[in-house]
C-alpha cells in the first residue's frame, strides 16, 4: 500500500513539474512589434480560464505574425466564432503554438485554404496539413494579426500547448520578452462561513474587507484583526500589472497560511480544457453575477477538481475554535515572481450553536455527489452527479406565463449558482399548437428579459433541453424566418470597383444554423463574421467574370428550420 501511494504521489508530482519548461528560451515573440499584453494566461472568465496571451497590436489589424520557433503548420482552423482564423504550429520540442483571431494568412497558406473551402463548399473548416506542406523557421512570417472570431478588438491570441495532450501551458514560463517588475495588487479580503454555526465578526454572513498598502505589503482597512468562530474560508480580489500596460491581468499564484502553516496553494502554470469550466467554482460566482467583480477563493469547494491546487489541507478551510489569536497571511505572485503579501490577525471566538432557522419547506437539499430529480406540476429537473460544485439548497416557484409563452414560467433555483455540466429541464406546455411541435423550444429568460434558446426535444409529452444554467425557463415558439439585409445591394446595383459584398443575417430567437450562397449558379465563399452578424464575399476575378452582370442567390436557415431566401442581380 505504501508503494502504491508513493507511486501515485510521484505521478502527480512529476505531472506538475512537467508544466515547468526545462528550456525557457525555446520560443521568441510571435510579433515584430513591442510585446505588450492586454490579457495573460489563466485570466478569469465566466465558464473558462483564458488559455493564452492576448498580445496588443497597436489598436489595428494587419501586423506581421511570425513563427515563435521552428516547426511545421499542423492545423489550420476557420470558424465564425472562437479563434476565428487560426494557425497551429507543431515544434520538435514537444510543444504546439497557437495563433488566433488572425486577419489572413500568407499567400501560400491562403491559397491552400481557399481551394479546400471551395472544394468542400464551406466557410468553416479545419485542415491538417502534412509535415512537408508548410515547414516554418523561427521568426518566419506566417500571417497577419486581426479581429476574427469572437475577438473583442484587434489583437493576437497566442498559446503554447503540450503537443501530446493539447494542454495549454503558461507562455510566461518562457522568456518571450515580456517586461514585468511590478508586484501584484491586492484590493479586498473576503471571509466565508463554511457551515451554519460559523460567525464572522459576530454574524453568520460573508464579510468583505478593504485592503490598503503598496510595494507588496498589504494590511486590512481600518482594523487588522477580525473575530471568527468556527470553520471558515478566505478569498481575495487581486490583479497583476505588467510594464508599459494598464490592463489588469490575472495573478499567477495564491497561497494561504495560518500560523505559518500553508493550507492552500493555487498555481496557474497550466490546465486542461476539460477542467477550464471549474473557474466558476474557483471564483465567488454569486459576487461576480451581482457585482461584476472577480473574487478568487483560497479554499476548494467539494466538487472543484482543478489541478491548479497544490498541497491543500482540509480544502483550505480553518476551524477557529480555540479562543486564540492566529496570524493569517496570503501571498500573491505573478509569473515573474514579483510578490505581494497580505497579513492580518484572526481572533478565534467562542463557538456557539447556531440559532438560525431551519430552511423552509420550499427548499430541497440536492447533494453535489448524487443524481437528483425534482418534480412539480408540468416540470421535472434532472441534475446528474457532479453537475454541482457543492450541495444546493434548491428552490422552485412558478408564475403564470405571459401571452407569448406556451407554458408557465418556472423558476429553477437561481442564476447565482453555477453548474459544471448539463442538467435536463423538462416542461409540459399549457398551450398546445397542433402541428407546430417542431417549432417549439425551451427558453431561459435572463434578468434583463433576454431570451436564450436551448436545443430542445420531445419526450412523453414534455419538451426537454440539456442546459448549463439555473434560472427562469418556459416554452416558446420560433416561426420567424431569419432576416437577410443586403448592405448597398439593390436590384441591378453596379458594384464595379468594390472589393467586397456585405450582407447582414440575423435571427430573433433560435439562432442562425446555416447559410448557402451561389453567384451565377456556382457556390460562393461568404466569410461569416458572427459577432457582427455579417457575411462577406471578397470579389475574386478568378471565380467570377469581371465587368459583367451576375446573379446572387442566398438561403439562410435558423435552428428551427425557418428559411429565408434572398435573390439579386448586380454588376461587377
Amino acid at each position: 500500500m505504501i508503494i502504491i501511494r508513493f507511486f501515485l504521489f510521484s505521478i502527480l508530482f512529476l505531472s506538475n513539474l512537467n508544466d515547468i519548461p526545462k528550456d525557457k528560451t525555446l520560443f521568441s515573440s510571435p510579433v515584430n512589434i513591442p510585446l505588450l499584453l492586454s490579457a495573460n494566461f489563466g485570466e478569469l472568465r465566466i465558464d473558462h480560464f483564458h488559455s493564452g496571451l492576448d498580445i496588443k497590436t497597436q489598436g489595428v489589424t494587419g501586423k506581421e505574425v511570425v513563427a515563435a520557433a521552428n516547426g511545421y503548420i499542423s492545423r489550420i482552423s476557420i470558424t465564425p466564432g472562437g479563434f476565428g482564423n487560426a494557425l497551429y504550429i507543431t515544434h520538435p520540442s514537444g510543444y504546439t503554438t497557437v495563433y488566433g483571431h488572425l486577419e489572413k494568412f500568407t499567400d501560400k497558406i491562403e491559397g491552400y485554404v481557399k481551394a479546400r473551402q471551395y472544394e468542400k463548399k464551406t466557410f468553416q473548416i479545419t485542415l491538417f496539413p502534412g509535415k512537408e506542406d508548410f515547414p516554418v523557421k523561427q521568426g518566419e512570417l506566417i500571417a497577419y494579426s486581426g479581429n476574427s472570431g469572437s475577438s473583442g478588438g484587434p489583437h493576437l491570441h497566442f498559446e503554447i500547448r503540450k503537443s501530446d495532450s493539447e494542454k495549454p501551458i503558461n507562455p510566461l514560463l518562457f522568456d518571450l520578452g515580456v517586461a514585468d517588475n511590478i508586484r501584484p495588487v491586492i484590493e479586498k479580503l473576503v471571509i466565508y462561513p463554511a457551515n451554519r454555526n460559523t460567525l464572522v465578526a459576530n454574524e453568520h454572513a460573508i464579510k468583505k474587507y478593504n485592503v490598503s498598502g503598496n510595494h507588496g505589503v498589504y494590511t486590512l482597512t481600518p482594523a487588522n484583526e477580525i473575530t471568527v468562530s468556527g470553520l471558515a474560508g478566505f478569498g481575495i480580489k487581486a490583479f497583476d500589472l505588467l510594464n508599459d500596460s494598464n490592463n489588469k491581468c490575472a495573478v499567477h499564484s495564491i497561497e494561504l497560511s495560518i500560523d505559518s502553516v500553508s493550507i492552500f496553494k493555487y498555481i496557474m502554470d497550466g490546465f486542461s480544457f476539460s477542467e477550464s469550466r471549474f473557474v466558476n467554482s474557483h471564483i465567488d460566482y454569486e459576487t461576480f453575477m451581482r457585482e461584476n467583480t472577480y473574487i478568487e477563493r483560497a479554499f476548494v469547494l467539494p466538487n472543484d477538481k482543478l489541478s491548479t491546487y497544490k498541497d491543500v489541507i482540509n480544502r483550505g478551510l480553518y476551524n477557529f475554535s480555540d479562543s486564540k489569536i492566529h496570524q493569517a497571511e496570503i501571498i500573491v505572485t505573478d509569473a515573474n515572481n514579483n510578490t505581494s503579501v497580505l497579513k492580518f490577525h484572526i481572533k478565534a471566538g467562542a463557538l456557539k450553536m447556531s440559532t438560525m432557522e431551519i430552511p423552509d419547506k420550499g427548499i430541497t437539499i440536492i447533494p453535489y455527489n448524487k443524481t437528483n430529480r425534482f418534480s412539480a406540476e408540468n416540470i421535472s429537473v434532472n441534475i446528474p452527479e457532479g453537475a454541482l460544485y457543492d450541495t444546493l439548497h434548491f428552490s422552485y416557484k412558478i408564475e403564470k406565463g405571459t401571452s407569448e409563452m406556451l407554458s408557465d414560467l418556472h423558476y429553477v433555483a437561481d442564476r447565482f449558482t453555477p453548474v459544471q455540466k448539463p442538467f435536463t429541464v423538462s416542461i409540459k406546455p399549457t398551450i398546445k399548437l397542433s402541428g407546430m411541435e417542431s417549432k417549439m423550444l425551451i427558453i431561459r429568460l435572463s434578468d434583463d428579459q433576454t431570451k436564450i434558446a436551448a436545443n430542445s426535444f420531445w419526450s412523453d409529452g414534455y419538451l426537454s433541453a440539456d442546459v448549463m444554467a439555473l434560472g427562469r425557463y418556459f416554452i416558446g415558439i420560433d416561426t420567424i424566418k431569419p432576416v437577410i439585409s443586403a448592405i448597398g445591394l439593390t436590384k441591378g446595383a453596379n458594384l464595379s470597383g468594390k472589393k467586397d459584398l456585405r450582407i447582414r443575417i440575423t435571427d430573433e430567437l433560435s439562432g442562425i444554423k446555416s447559410y448557402n450562397a451561389t453567384i451565377d449558379d456556382k457556390w460562393a465563399l461568404f466569410e461569416y463574421d458572427q459577432k457582427n452578424d455579417m457575411l462577406i464575399y471578397k470579389f475574386d476575378e478568378t471565380r467570377i467574370t469581371k465587368g459583367s452582370k451576375h446573379n446572387l442567390v442566398m438561403e439562410v436557415s435558423d435552428n428551427k428550420d425557418n428559411v429565408s431566401t434572398f435573390k439579386c442581380d448586380f454588376t461587377w
